[in-house]
């Protein structure tokens, strides 16, 4: 049986949702960003950031 070789339950119930990062947004933040090895950045489609030589640069 599968307990018996130490499986683990999986707590998971769908997709993890991110939000929009831009103040006062609450749309759903389909698009993530990151620099390097550092942590992602989430915004919807309005409010993605302008990529210039790899560093993104906000619209806003």
């Amino acid at each position: 049986m599968s307990d018996e070789l130490g499986a683990k339950p999986r707590y998971e119930t769908g997709p993890y949702v991110h939000y929009c990062e831009h103040p006062g947004c609450t749309k759903w933040g389909s698009f993530g960003f990151a620099v390097g090895r550092g942590e992602p950045n989430w915004f919807c489609f309005a409010h993605q950031p302008e990529w210039k030589g790899g560093v993104p640069v906000s619209p806003h």
